[in-house]
């Protein structure tokens, strides 16, 4: 799987291989150099390409051979010993074989190895051409030299002839490809096994993509990957790639076969701690067959070998074990480089290292030497990398502000998406937002963000009155180059302050009107007013003659106006209050408020010389559901001649409608009532009160008419309903807990309890909504059986208040209102701990029932001593244990009062064989 990434690197190296498509063009210097590296690895010719030489440009490869210029494509570089590796930025290394095709041997000891670069730029005639010449030696040849490349495997053995043994001859190699003619001193056949024998003369095997030649000293073979020719096998867990093949030759002494084989591994990585652990077999089977000794084990990076202190320092280990040998390499050294990468629109990054083993070893029987050299880039598998954001946000500044990493340096943050869109990175910087990067020594970056508070992208909301929330979702988009892969990472920013300004409201009164005015809060006109009942809509607002900008607004209501109510009246005017509340159009909390209440001159009688007299009776607060078209005069015959929602006008002639005429000296007065009557049929005769009362009266001076007297009745006392009869209901009921929120249903009793676990008892007066009532627990006890009159018992609750004589005291549990207690008074709660009866240390049973008695009180009558409230004697010194039976009570509980309830409840079952202490 390694092997097979190796190979689709040399895509990379067709005629025209294209480099740093991102980044912007830039013409080379045809006289620089400074980003060119060649040296020699070995059997290896390396050149180092910087990315600062080839950025913005496509590369063309070429070998120079002698005079002519060979364009290197992939299938010919794996055919004659050319490698190269690319990373995403543009750093490229090329490697030749120094028994290449085109590289000028000498003897098998001196290498001239000849490269052209050519770096072309948009346009095809922008070119730069770089000539390389490298002259690299090489003298350690061992017997068979095995050299595993990233596209290709190539394997050579010594030859010798009887005449010149010992020593190099200058031949001619006459095998030159693509011209290779099979003559004298050249190869003529090839035999290859998979393991059946597959024969080709040198022409047919050079067009199936194979090399070969005859050095001065050796013979070359070399395979690309994958051939129809070549074979894969496992060795010690290890998947090989093997060839093997049978050359024949021409030589000096007569026709000669060497047998030739190749194995080099294309797996056998693992990734255990972030360590890279790469293995190799110990035992190359393919080419051993017998005993074998390592002479030599060393390790490199990019084809050159790594002292011992080179190695330590990158904490690289070589070792052995009984089949493998084994490279670390630690995940992000030096060595390597990491790259980001995008799947699924999320961030990964990969390590990617070319680790390089040479091994020397000879055999027992043949004491010939074998030197191995394999070159295997390995990248990691996807690791997510999810970004972290640190927020740095100081909600006293007002400002949002937000560091996202960390990233490689290939991420460019390209546009963040906010609430009201979408913006690059420059048009964010452009509205004031603060985008940054951050640069590390460690080759990582970040990115900060600020913005402001009072910005349009940022939300916020009122968790209470005078608290905003603001909230800033993001979206930040990333692009990785040179692919231009895309990603995004959502996070969201939140900051509370305590930042409210509420809406304020002032007012005051004319002779006939209210003026209102409200000057905005912070948070703008950002409420709901409420005038009165009404809320105030675009209707009302034209009604009470609204006026506004973006800092406050007026109204103007006249005192008679429909959302307006009347306090009190008197003979010459009407206290009259209007209410204005700000409401939260969300929580609707108060957000302001105003109350003002003036008096207003109004005349409510007015009498005439013709001895008529007129009134107005107007709806006041203390009556609240008063229907003004049901008052009449004393005679209710006498109707309002007008009335509507809030007001009544009587006309009458001052001897109608029941008006009364007393004498005086110089005077007469006449008068009369308006009433809201409960028996219309005797009402001047009715024990009971109107309702609304007030009196009219004109007192009439000689021939002069004049108004001089008028005064209004209060309601002597609330309404009240007739008096009925009828059946007051007392439950008592068990509590799952101490909220009192969850009970014990009929179905779940008998309940079972520990010993000593607290019993939560709620006595209860249903049915009623009463506030004068009052419910008091006068008795509890326990008993064996469900008969509360039955023996033995024990007393929980004596007089209204916990037993004297328990030693674990009763206690009394406060009832407030909430949601399903309306009336505290109608509850009463109390726990008591699980107890049995017991006699001479034994447990009598298992089970107790409770019973209650319980009395229903008038609070406003005090005399009787149990209605004086629960529990008002002290708690008494506590003697005795409630495990012990203590006899009958002194006295049977009276069930005669009509006030009194009788309630049970059981049975609660004991759920452990103890008794008590």
């Amino acid at each position: 799987m390694w092997r097979l990434g190796n190979i689709l690197l040399w895509n990379l190296m067709a005629a025209v291989i294209l480099l740093g498509q991102a980044r912007p063009n830039m013409k080379l210097n045809s006289q620089s150099r400074s980003g060119l590296r060649s040296d020699c690895v070995g059997i290896l010719m390396r050149l180092s390409l910087d990315k600062a030489l080839a950025v913005g440009n496509e590369l063309e490869v070429e070998a120079v051979d002698g005079t002519q210029h060979i364009v290197l494509t992939p299938r010919l570089a794996a055919q004659c010993g050319y490698s190269m590796e690319s990373d995403p930025w543009g750093n490229t290394r090329i490697y030749s074989s120094l028994l290449g095709c085109y590289v000028d041997n000498k003897v098998d000891q001196t290498f001239n190895v000849g490269l052209r670069l050519r770096m072309y730029g948009h346009a095809q005639s922008d070119v730069v051409t770089h000539d390389v010449m490298q002259t690299c030696s090489y003298t350690q040849w061992a017997s068979r030299q095995i050299l595993c490349d990233r596209n290709y495997m190539e394997v050579s053995n010594h030859i010798t002839t009887p005449e010149a043994k010992g020593h190099a001859q200058d031949v001619k190699d006459i095998n030159a490809i693509p011209d290779a003619s099979g003559a004298a001193h050249g190869i003529w056949k090839l035999t290859f096994y998979t393991p059946e024998p597959v024969s080709m003369v040198l022409s047919e095997a050079e067009q199936a993509g194979y090399g070969a030649m005859v050095t001065s000293t050796r013979v070359v073979m070399r395979s690309p990957y994958n051939r129809a020719e070549t074979y894969s096998e496992e060795v010690s867990g290890v998947p090989m790639e093997v060839f093997r093949v049978s050359a024949y030759y021409q030589a000096p002494h007569g026709l000669s076969v060497v047998n030739l084989a190749a194995a080099c591994p294309t797996g056998g990585v693992l990734f255990i701690n972030n360590v890279i652990s790469w293995h190799v077999p110990r035992r190359v089977t393919p080419l051993l067959d017998g005993n074998f000794e390592v002479l030599e084990m060393h390790m490199g990076i990019n084809g050159k070998r790594l002292h011992g202190s080179q190695m330590a320092a990158r904490g690289y280990t070589l070792s052995t074990t009984p089949h493998h040998i084994v490279i670390d390499i630690p995940v992000g050294s030096p060595d390597g480089y990491f790259k980001s990468h995008a799947p699924d629109y999320q961030y990964h990054i990969t390590y990617s290292v070319e680790p390089m083993l040479e091994v020397l070893w000879r055999t027992t029987d043949t004491q010939d030497d074998t030197r191995y050299k394999v070159l295997f880039p390995i990248t990691t598998p996807l690791m997510p990398q999810p970004p972290h954001f640190h927020e740095n946000t100081v909600p006293e500044a007002r400002v949002f502000s937000v560091i996202l990493g960390t990233f490689l340096h290939d991420v460019v943050l390209r546009n963040i998406t906010f609430s009201t869109g979408v913006l690059s990175v420059e048009e964010s910087n452009a509205r004031g937002f603060s985008i940054q990067d951050h640069n590390y020594p460690n080759g990582t970056k970040s990115f900060s963000l600020s913005i402001p508070f009072n910005s349009d992208v940022v939300l916020k909301r009122n968790p209470d009155r005078l608290v905003t929330t603001y909230f800033l979702p993001l979206i930040f988009g990333f692009i990785v180059l040179p692919e231009e892969t895309q990603f995004a990472h959502p996070v969201e920013l939140q900051a509370s302050l305590q930042d409210v300004e509420l809406p304020t409201i002032t007012g005051t009164c004319d002779q006939n009107q209210f003026y209102i005015g409200v000057k905005y809060g912070n948070q703008g006109h950002n409420f709901k007013a409420m005038v009165g009942p009404r809320e105030l809509t675009a209707e009302t607002a034209e009604e009470y003659n609204f006026q506004g900008n973006g800092t406050h607004f007026t109204l103007v209501l006249p005192y008679t106006a429909k959302d307006t109510a009347f306090e009190v009246i008197t003979s010459d005017s009407v206290r009259t209050r209007v209410e204005l509340v700000l409401l939260d159009p969300i929580n609707n909390w108060v957000l302001s408020d105003l109350y003002l209440s003036c008096t207003f001159p109004f005349i409510t009688t007015m009498c005439y010389p013709n001895g008529t007299m007129t009134a107005m009776a107007v709806k006041v607060e203390s009556v609240p559901n008063l229907s003004p078209s049901r008052l009449t005069l004393k005679d209710q015959s006498c109707k309002p001649a007008f009335s509507d929602e809030r007001s009544a006008y009587f006309s009458f002639r001052v001897d109608s409608c029941g008006t009364t005429r007393t004498f005086f000296e110089h005077y007469m007065l006449y008068e009369n009532e308006i009433g809201l009557y409960y028996n219309k049929r005797v009402a001047s005769t009715s024990p009971v009160d109107p309702e609304y009362r007030q009196t009219v009266s004109c007192y009439y001076v000689v021939n002069d008419t004049q108004t001089v007297s008028f005064s209004s009745k209060p309601r002597l006392y609330e309404p009240t309903a007739e008096i009925g009869s009828g059946q007051l209901m007392v439950q008592m009921r068990l509590a799952q807990d101490s909220s009192y929120n969850l009970f014990y249903q009929a179905e779940d009793y008998p309940v079972v309890k520990y010993l000593r676990q607290p019993l939560y008892f709620e006595v209860e007066l249903i049915e009623s909504t009463d506030p004068n009532l009052e419910l008091i627990v006068e008795k509890c006890w326990a008993t064996l059986y469900d008969d509360r009159m039955s023996l033995p018992l024990w007393d929980i609750i004596v007089d209204g208040c916990e037993n004297p004589d328990d030693s674990h005291v009763t206690i009394f549990h406060p009832v407030v209102s909430d949601s399903r207690v309306l009336v505290p008074s109608h509850i009463k709660r109390f726990s008591i701990k699980m107890f049995t009866f017991t006699k001479e240390q034994a447990v009598l049973k298992d089970e107790v029932y409770i019973h209650c008695d319980a009395a229903i009180c008038d609070k406003n009558n005090q005399l009787d001593d149990l209605c004086r409230g629960q529990c008002v004697q002290p708690t008494h010194q506590l003697y005795s244990r409630p495990q012990e039976i203590k006899g009958v009570r002194r006295g049977q509980r009276g069930t005669d009062s009509t006030q009194q309830r009788q309630i049970s409840s059981g049975p609660i079952v004991l759920t452990s064989d103890q008794t008590s202490e």
